[in-house]
């Protein structure tokens, strides 16, 4: 089989002497440039006391630094017509900034300026808490929000991605100034930095400014990594829920491989036939919350059954062993327990005999086509470049493409044995109160 590439720019590679690594990516055409910076830090970094504090932090950055007072980021970066933004996941937090190309130098002038001197005043850090507290509590009434917590919640005893990246209530309640200030000095510095700058812009030039800008700034940034292991599930484990809502929902989790194992090709195939994405290689934006395709096993075996409206599944590899998950939500007049069935017995006939001839194929062009899309547009390039640089490398996406493409219909049958086995699912169910069906 001839190796696929993907269609990535020419990238220019280097770090500096305080740690932080930095990837340009030069695209002549693009009338915009983007600058990405991603943290290897998430919420797999905290513990029970200090539960959301990367989020937190995420926050904190756009309130004040020597340079940059609170709201100034917002306003430097809107007054050149530029777009700003950033995300907390469980193993990294990325910041972003889009500009046209001529401006390149108001993004790296915020991003060298917060990197290791955030303020995180007293008085900011609790006029955030209250926003931060009203985006959990809003989140609390979506029941999707709360089978998912549910569902990590008894999937991991021991490994921190058990909370979510919000945090738990009572420790955005109590977390103190002091708390986080420590939090952002122990983690956030250049040696657990990566500087993204994708799209129009003269490599030479950026790369010293960078080196101006960046390279005086003191090495930081404490290993980052996890020392502890989930052990085996040892059975079945389950939730029951209710609340207000419409329908029936339900969410069930299986353990699933690391983003490094060798199993990670065949349970990303595993999750576009069921679930109908081909994740990391969508011709699509982004990687963002699992939609319906009804070409998918899930879509056809429930939706156009008439067992349910919405059924997919979601698996995004993680840097240490995350969750396979299916999420559905019931029909009118169909039970839990029927939906439930129907999974399962769906789930059992794949495992029997794996995709067909046809899914395999149609994935392959899906992938492929994917990967040729992968790198349009500045910002899009300088997500992808920070998300595999952040976790592995740049080269890892073409090792992971080139193996995509060799997996077997075989090798896919075989992963889903090994994952969806009964002593390691995890099932978290949510019934609407009758006052709220009613109402």
């Amino acid at each position: 089989m001839a190796r696929t590439a993907v269609a990535r720019p020419r990238l220019h590679r280097w770090t500096l002497d305080n740690g932080l690594r930095v990837v340009l990516a030069p695209q002549s055409e693009s009338p915009t440039a983007s600058v990405w910076v991603w943290y290897r830090v998430g919420s797999k970094n905290e513990h029970p006391g200090i539960t959301g504090a990367s989020h937190w932090v995420e926050h904190m950055l756009f309130e004040g630094s020597p340079r940059y007072a609170k709201g100034e980021i917002d306003r430097a970066v809107v007054s050149v017509g530029g777009e700003l933004n950033a995300f907390t996941d469980c193993d990294f937090t990325a910041y972003f900034t889009t500009v046209p190309r001529d401006h390149l130098e108001v993004p790296l002038d915020i991003e060298s300026d917060r990197m290791t001197r955030a303020l995180i005043s007293d008085a900011e850090v609790e006029r955030e808490r209250t926003i931060i507290f009203s985006e959990r509590e809003g989140n609390e009434n979506y029941p999707e929000f709360r089978v998912e917590e549910e569902l990590y919640q008894l999937a991991f005893r021991v490994h921190p991605y058990r909370w979510d990246a919000l945090g738990r209530k009572s420790d955005i309640e109590s977390m103190t100034p002091a708390e986080l200030r420590q939090y952002y000095r122990r983690f956030y510095g250049p040696r657990n930095a990566v500087l993204v700058v994708a799209g129009g812009f003269d490599p030479a030039a950026t790369a010293r400014e960078i080196r101006r800008r960046f390279s005086p700034l003191p090495a930081g940034g404490d290993d980052v990594t996890v020392g502890a292991t989930e052990p085996p599930a040892r059975g079945e484990r389950r939730a029951e829920l209710s609340g207000p809502g419409t329908t029936p929902y339900l969410q069930i989790g299986w353990h699933a491989p690391a983003l490094d194992d060798p199993a990670t090709p065949a349970t990303l195939l595993v999750d576009a036939v069921l679930g109908g994405e081909t994740r990391m290689f969508a011709a699509g934006p982004g990687w963002g919350r699992s939609s319906e395709h009804p070409s998918a096993r899930l879509y056809r075996g429930l939706v156009d059954r008439g067992l349910a409206v919405r059924a997919t599944s979601e698996w995004r590899p993680r840097v240490d062993p995350g969750l396979f998950t299916i999420q559905a939500q019931a029909a009118g007049g169909v039970t839990l327990d029927r939906l439930e069935e129907a999974i399962h017995d769906l789930l059992a006939r794949f495992v029997r005999t794996g995709p067909t001839a046809t899914e395999m194929d149609d994935l392959r062009t899906k992938i492929r086509r994917g990967a040729a899309l992968a790198y349009e547009g500045a910002s899009r390039t300088g997500f992808r470049l920070g998300y595999f640089s952040v976790l592995r490398s740049p080269e890892y996406e073409d090792t992971l493409l080139d193996a995509l493409l060799r997996v077997r219909a075989s090798h896919v049958q075989e992963q889903a044995r090994a994952m969806f086995r009964a002593e390691s699912r995890v099932v978290v169910r949510y019934t609407p109160t009758k006052e709220a069906a009613d109402g």
